[in-house]
């Protein structure tokens, strides 16, 4: 029986060893940044980070980052900007982050062809929601109140969730013990492809279920007014600027109360929806909710057409 045993360890010793030398030799895992909060409460990436984002089972998705001095991913180093040159701020979650892309073939780099008489700065972070972009542009006044045009990605359905800025919890992704399992690529790996995920509900449903949590039949109801009261609150709090910002939205996602208060308001913004809903081809990725290339050209070209209707080099020259 000890014997047996023995056996048994060895040979998964030996499979673990070998499975985690196959994860490097095929780069199948996920090469995230280190995060941290910057001197003004800002949460973004370390700087002069590189390394490829894999997604997907397989590396079905591969796309390089190049975090800057800012803590960004950008092809600029710096985020100089001036009142002699036309700047635009791309502010956002993932989806503008654009780590499923090569940072060289970004949305920014896609309007910059276009319109290369303007600097497109990117200012995308996964997980950002409203309050955190708000807070960033105030945080960051001394930069953005020489940027010509703001443009700030929302996610409707998830970046309205709260009406008050906080200090996330994903900085505790940065532990001692994470960053020792970050160190097996097999782990990393397992996680990305969502092996641990029926382990991570179990104990969810446990803790539910020991804390007796019921659900609220009233939450969908009142998910509408909640957003709305957000968005308010948010507005009001950061002194939100009419004439500088626009929202980059998906009306279909957006409550009809919600877009209606935009626009008895005076909200800009630009909506992509027509254009996504329009083309029979896929424009997210085969295995979650982000842009392919070809979402991010169609979005590139409506903030083009949106940039040009501005016309800003003429502003910019008054």
């Amino acid at each position: 029986m000890k014997k047996v045993i023995l056996k048994v360890v060895l040979y998964t010793i030996i499979l673990l060893v070998s499975l985690e030398i196959l994860a490097r030799i095929f780069h199948l895992h996920n090469e995230r940044p280190e995060r941290y909060l910057d001197e003004y409460g800002v949460e973004k990436w370390i700087s002069n980070q590189k390394g490829y984002s894999i997604t997907g089972n397989r590396r079905q998705n591969v796309g390089e980052y190049r975090i800057n001095n800012f803590g960004f991913n950008s092809v600029y180093d710096d985020y100089t900007v001036s009142k002699d040159s036309i700047e635009v701020a791309i502010v956002g979650d993932s989806f503008i982050e654009g780590f499923h892309q090569n940072y060289t073939n970004s949305i920014s780099r896609k309007i910059e062809r276009e319109i290369p008489e303007i600097k497109v700065l990117e200012f995308g972070y996964a997980g950002y929601n409203l309050s955190e972009e708000f807070n960033l542009i105030q945080s960051y006044n001394h930069l953005f109140k020489d940027i010509d045009k703001v443009i700030v990605y929302m996610r409707y359905t998830d970046d309205l969730t709260v009406g008050e800025y906080k200090v996330s919890s994903r900085l505790s992704l940065n532990t001692p013990v994470n960053r020792l399992l970050k160190q097996s690529k097999l782990i990393v790996y397992a996680k990305d492809i969502g092996l641990f995920d029926p382990i991570k509900n179990k104990i969810a449903s446990t803790i539910n279920l020991i804390k007796r949590a019921k659900p609220n039949d009233n939450v969908e109801v009142n998910k509408d007014s909640i957003y709305l009261a957000n968005f308010k609150k948010l507005v009001k709090t950061y002194n939100y600027d009419k004439e500088k910002n626009v929202l980059l939205l998906d009306y279909s996602l957006c409550s009809k109360e919600f877009l209606e208060y935009l626009k008895r308001n005076d909200f800009e913004s630009i909506d992509f929806s027509a254009l996504f809903q329009n083309d029979s081809r896929p424009k997210t990725l085969i295995y979650d909710q982000h842009w392919n290339n070809l979402g991010r050209d169609i979005i590139a070209d409506e903030i083009v057409r949106y940039l040009r209707k501005e016309n800003l080099q003429i502003k910019k020259s008054l």
